[in-house]
């Protein structure tokens, strides 16, 4: 059943609905209790609990949504309710700067977005999803413009490089559960319209997943290893949400270069592979983004360099903490290591099917996931290390495990990723639903999925068995405590510890070309001060507003009869 703004829900949309749906209720059970220690600002915690429900709502309406004007109308309001999350702390001066960052770039999505549908009303006479695919269909390869910048405006929201400037400001800024909800769906909101998009449009396929194939490839590498050098935990895990975008879209990338070259099972691998990782990022980044909160209200600091220890203090949080980064590091029995696999079979599948230089793309890529990958684990194994383990590194308030508002959100987190690393073919099950609609048949893996699903309960039985046995065989010997060798040093001291700049100094060595190139940085900086100039637009005045959408509107317009 449609109507003139609405569409019965297909399964891209509802597997879209029901990522937002689960991060948006762990989001607000983890917000109840973390919003406690803000007890005295009333105001802003209505006018807090207000937006959430409106990005909420607006976020779930826009995967049902079958008309442009409509579509943009949600994706203003989410927009906005975004950004008055994001500075729910606004008497910080920070937070200020990071929101109306947010805000100025969301509105670039906007105009992108606003003029790629206009120039297809142009063609079509309608803002009708249904006649936007009419027309590509009948007119194949003429509609190349309105869909680079739809995909682009969604690009910006999902934070691909070179429009990921906000995520490193916008996450530190934001209270906790808003980063996690940020991270989670957010951002993945930009991704569904990229796939909404190739559900509509007719063009060159093979041309469009190289162009989508390389930017994702440079956003994975450039998150991960920006990521490794952060001092700052919700920063670090920012940039990590660039990487996990990057690995999502190279399974976009690849799919759409397949589909466009008749390759239908490379499509589908990859097509599966990123829709699987949607699903599994938001999980873990949720996971981890909450965890980060609790660490930051129990020591009051996010600079690793200041932690230590706190897996004594503070057990669950590092439980889940661990859970979730080695999911986010693809290893198993997790389910990062599933949706990676997905695309990594797409890669190499697709080998001796391509054309030579498209060949060299390929194996491109999958040197870049082979990096990435491996990037990520260095960079997990200094953050847990450094904040969970050895001694503090400062003096650190009294603290201890916070209750179950926040644990009961974590532990469901934790058990939905490891659902999928042990039943993956469950959830392929589910996403074979969705590749006919991306012009794909079903992805044929059922042994394959089986197989990884029982490895991972066999490596989880096997790790049991052996605490169960060592518990067993230690049960009734005498437990005797005593200090360990110290190498000669009899007096303890945090000094002896790697710092966080310490455990990554070969690396930063090693890259410090790379991490200070002007390719990506300069023209970062560039984006950002240009952005900046705009900052005076957001005064407060109403009146001002109202002309802004005056303004807006008819530059829209004649920059859209210009491009016609």
């Amino acid at each position: 059943m449609t109507n003139l703004f609405y569409t019965a829900p297909d399964a891209l949309s509802l597997w879209f609905m029901a990522i937002i749906v689960i991060v948006f209720t762990a989001g607000a059970f983890y917000g109840a209790d973390y919003l406690k220690a803000y007890r005295s600002h009333k105001r802003e915690l209505r006018l807090h609990v207000l937006n959430y429900a409106a990005v909420f709502a607006s976020m779930l309406a826009l995967p049902m949504i079958s008309n442009a004007v409509a579509f943009l109308v949600a994706w203003e309001i989410m927009a906005l309710g975004s950004f008055f999350l994001i500075i729910f702390e606004s008497w910080k001066p920070e937070t200020i700067k990071a929101g109306i960052n947010f805000f100025i770039q969301s509105h670039i999505s906007v105009v992108l977005l606003t003029i790629g549908f206009l120039m297809m009303y142009d063609k079509t006479g309608s803002f009708d999803f249904a006649a936007i695919k009419a027309c590509s269909t009948a007119n194949p390869g003429t509609c190349g413009w309105p869909f680079a910048l739809i995909c682009a405006g969604f690009a910006v929201k999902a934070g691909f490089v070179p429009f990921h400037t906000w995520l490193p400001v916008a996450h530190p800024a934001a209270p906790a559960h808003i980063s996690g909800v940020m991270s989670g769906v957010i951002i993945k909101i930009g991704i569904y319209g990229i796939f909404r998009a190739i559900t509509l449009f007719e063009i060159n396929f093979a041309t469009a997943g190289k162009i989508i194939l390389a930017v994702a490839a440079v956003s994975g590498l450039y998150g991960v290893m920006m990521a490794i050098v952060q001092h700052n935990l919700k920063k670090l895990l920012a940039y990590h949400s660039i990487e996990n975008i990057g690995i999502i879209g190279i399974g976009i990338g690849l799919g759409c270069m397949a589909k466009g070259m008749g390759l239908p099972t490379v499509a589908s691998l990859a097509f599966a592979g990123a829709l699987m990782h949607t699903l599994n990022h938001a999980l873990f980044k949720s996971s981890l983004f909450f965890t980060a909160g609790n660490v930051y209200q129990a020591a009051h600091t996010l600079n690793v360099e200041q932690l230590g220890g706190l897996f004594r203090r503070l057990p669950l949080t590092g439980f889940y903490f661990l859970i979730a980064a080695v999911a986010i590091c693809g290893l198993p029995p997790m389910n990062g290591f599933v949706s990676e696999l997905l695309i990594y079979l797409g890669l190499f599948d697709s080998l001796g099917q391509m054309p030579a230089l498209s060949q060299l793309g390929i194996t491109a890529s999958i040197v870049a996931l082979v990096l990435i990958g491996g990037l990520a684990i260095l960079c997990f194994t200094k953050a847990f290390g450094i904040v969970f383990l050895g001694e503090s590194r400062s003096e650190l308030p009294e603290m201890k495990e916070f209750g179950a508002l926040r644990s009961v959100p974590l532990a469901v987190l934790a058990a939905l990723m490891l659902s999928v690393g042990l039943c993956p073919g469950f959830y392929v099950g589910l996403i074979n639903n969705i590749l006919p609609e991306l012009g794909c048949r079903s992805v044929a893996l059922s042994g394959t999925v089986s197989t990884i699903g029982i490895a991972s309960a066999c490596l989880i039985a096997v790790v049991l068995l052996l605490a169960l046995v060592r518990r067993l065989a230690t049960r009734r010997k005498p437990v005797s405590e005593g200090e360990t060798w110290g190498c000669g040093y009899t007096v303890p001291s945090s000094k002896l510890q790697y710092t966080a700049t310490s455990f990554v100094k070969t690396y930063s060595q090693t890259f410090k070309g790379i991490l200070k190139s002007g390719f990506i940085d300069k023209a970062a900086a560039s984006y950002i001060r240009f952005t900046e100039r705009f900052a005076f637009l957001q005064n407060g005045r109403l009146q001002s507003y109202i002309l802004y959408g005056i303004v807006f509107i008819v530059v829209t317009i004649l920059l859209t009869m210009a491009l016609c």
